[in-house]
């Protein structure tokens, strides 16, 4: 054997040394196996409601005598090292139940601020990161379908209230509904209406039901819930002759544009 082939193989076999030693760990094992890397397991946007609890989840795996840190991005600040808290804000926790791989951060009581990136670090040379993005929306009512409701006299009104946050406490008047200014007695001599409230994952839903619709029942009805902001639609009873008045606002939408198109031409004339 040559020099010259002497020295290729040796190159090549060193080549080959080096990049196998940088290649990161998997869960598979193999090469690279000891090394620590994140299991990628868990969701990389993270929406919460102000005022609840949010939790950023990350599992790092094979650490050794590594330490598990969490950073919030827009300002750098570390907010946790190991299961040590390094901020004065004591709404950020980790959660690291032994001998697990989570090292999930907590943030309770969510504020708008709040939202943004952060990253899950492993302090090994170069260090690793995972990011996990925050987003915080409002706590509010939606009322299921338009905002302009039509019924017929004698039908049914059904209002179906949806929020995105739990009662706390949980109660059975977690969310009132009012007809104008004032709140909806089902106690009350006319007779004909209840609610159902339902408790779900994503927060809480309530029905409500007026039987033999009059024209009285006409008007504004709004969903309060008590930690979120209000919902209204507007509910318009209607005498059977008149049909046509059941159209929606969309259809309202469609024939504006050949009113104006009558108007342009009028005046071109």
């Amino acid at each position: 054997m040559s020099t010259t082939t002497t020295m290729l193989l040796a190159l090549l076999l060193h080549c080959f040394c080096v990049t196998t030693a940088e290649l990161p760990a998997g869960p598979g094992g193999g090469i690279g196996e000891g090394r620590p890397y994140f299991d990628d397991v868990s969701p990389r946007n993270v929406t919460a409601v102000v005022g609840q609890a949010a939790v950023l989840r990350c599992r790092a795996k094979q650490i050794g005598n590594r330490t598990v840190s969490w950073m919030r991005k827009r300002d750098l600040h570390i907010l946790t090292s190991h299961i040590f808290t390094y901020t004065g804000d004591a709404r950020f926790s980790v959660l690291h139940p032994e001998p697990s791989d989570d090292w999930d951060l907590k943030v309770d009581y969510v504020q708008p601020r709040d939202a943004g990136v952060y990253e899950c670090q492993i302090n090994t040379e170069p260090k690793i990161n995972m990011a996990v993005y925050l987003s915080v929306e409002a706590a509010a009512a939606t009322i299921w379908g338009s905002q302009d409701v039509y019924v017929k006299k004698g039908s049914t009104i059904s209002l179906t209230c949806s929020v995105n946050v739990h009662s706390s406490p949980p109660s059975s008047a977690s969310v009132l509904w009012y007809h104008g200014s004032t709140v909806i007695d089902f106690d009350s001599p006319r007779g004909g209406i209840s609610l159902e409230t339902e408790k779900t994952e994503g927060g809480t839903t309530s029905k409500l039901l007026v039987t033999k619709a009059a024209l009285t029942d006409s008007g504004n009805y709004t969903c309060v819930p008590n930690n979120a902001h209000p919902a209204s639609v507007s509910v318009h009873v209607l005498n059977g002759e008149h049909p046509a008045a059941m159209q929606t606002s969309n259809s309202a939408a469609l024939t504006a544009p050949l009113s104006a198109i009558i108007i342009i031409t009028a005046a071109c004339r």
